[in-house]
């Protein structure tokens, strides 16, 4: 975390107990909305917005924005996340039904890593997209 202290309302502890229910997969401002109309409980899309975008500066929300066409998406790291700065982290996002999958991948490390190495050149990972089809789609 950065340090700044805030003070902590309902719908911040709120959205925070259901991001950690949802770790580790992308959301929208519009899944956290959606979740909290449907529990009964809404909250305001400026609302989840701004308490996202705090998390996100407090460091255990990641923010990811694949492209202009996409909404941005969020995920949830925890407060105990360490900080790796070369852990990679890619997208594939499918160009029928734009879904986004969460990628990991140890070859694509090695060829991060040759980038850098090889050609000094640095790979953001947070903002590489690989484009295909799913496999609903294919």
């Amino acid at each position: 975390m950065t340090g700044k202290s805030r003070y902590k309302t309902k719908h911040s502890e709120d959205i925070k107990e259901y991001l950690k229910t949802v770790k580790g997969i992308h959301i929208t401002v519009n899944d956290v909305c959606d979740y909290f109309r449907n529990a009964g409980t809404p909250i305001g899309m400026t609302t989840v917005y701004r308490q996202l975008e705090r998390m996100v500066d407090e460091g255990i929300v990641q923010k990811y924005i694949i492209d202009t066409n996409t909404p941005a998406c969020f995920e949830y790291i925890g407060e105990d996340v360490h900080e790796d700065k070369e852990s990679t982290c890619y997208h594939c996002k499918c160009e029928k039904c734009g879904k986004l999958i969460h990628l990991h991948c140890e070859e694509l490390e090695e060829i991060q890593k040759y980038l850098k190495n090889r050609l000094g050149f640095s790979v953001d990972p947070m903002r590489t997209v690989f484009y295909g089809l799913c496999n609903d789609c294919i």
